[in-house]
């Protein structure tokens, strides 16, 4: 498999404080990744480091080059409630950021995202009316608009109930199957990681450990 991420001896301080150092590992394209550990373990720190908002003290990270450019970056962010008065519509609400004029292509694209996302049927919705899962679905369908080589999912479960939950991991999961996308998964919720991801990498201790989601063993990493 081709390497998309991959980190070598990675370090993060802010100021006095560690966060984490010696942190190794490598994300495989089309892979399926949990990110794990307590608040304040380096999770968000990571994320930050590769969405590049961030800079890291020490080590370095690799994230692929392809041949027409960089690799793509979706984000999926954790669940923000929408006033029930948000005047958009769940389809223009994915179409945020688009051009000016709106091609054929673009026309198509948008529907194709909407329909992998199931939300063809509910597109011209008002989203501020959409359920907590609809509201996710539609920040999944504007991260996939694009064609990101990687899907980044920032504690984006967290709030929702557990239908939605799985509703928006098991599309993940047909993205990943059909399309080979890659998927990273911050949360807290271990049951719903080992049931969708495949690996993880487990922040604890001021440093990350790494392995197969299958092998997580919750009487020695306490998250």
């Amino acid at each position: 498999m081709t390497e998309i991420i991959k980190a070598k001896d990675l370090g993060m301080s802010f100021g006095d404080q560690d966060v984490f150092e010696n942190v190794n590992f490598t994300i495989e394209k089309g892979s399926k990744t949990a990110i794990l550990g307590e608040n304040g373990s380096g999770k968000t720190t990571l994320i930050r480091i590769i969405m590049n908002t961030l800079y890291p003290k020490s080590g370095w990270l690799m994230i692929c080059d392809k041949e027409n450019g960089p690799c793509k970056i979706g984000y999926v962010p954790q669940f923000r409630d929408i006033d029930h008065d948000f005047p958009l519509s769940i389809r223009s609400f994915v179409e945020l950021g688009a051009p000016m004029f709106k091609n054929a292509e673009y026309k198509a694209r948008v529907a194709e995202v909407l329909d992998k996302t199931e939300l063809t049927e509910i597109a011209d919705y008002r989203l501020g009316r959409a359920s907590g899962g609809q509201k996710q679905r539609a920040y999944l369908a504007q991260a996939l608009l694009d064609n990101p080589d990687l899907i980044i999912l920032d504690e984006a479960t967290a709030s929702l109930d557990p239908v939605a939950k799985e509703t928006l991991l098991s599309l993940l999961d047909r993205l990943n199957e059909t399309e080979k996308l890659t998927i990273v998964f911050t949360t807290h919720d271990i049951e719903l990681a080992r049931a969708h991801m495949n690996e993880y990498i487990f922040f604890a201790n001021g440093t990350a450990t790494t392995g197969s989601m299958k092998d997580f063993d919750l009487g020695v990493h306490h998250v």
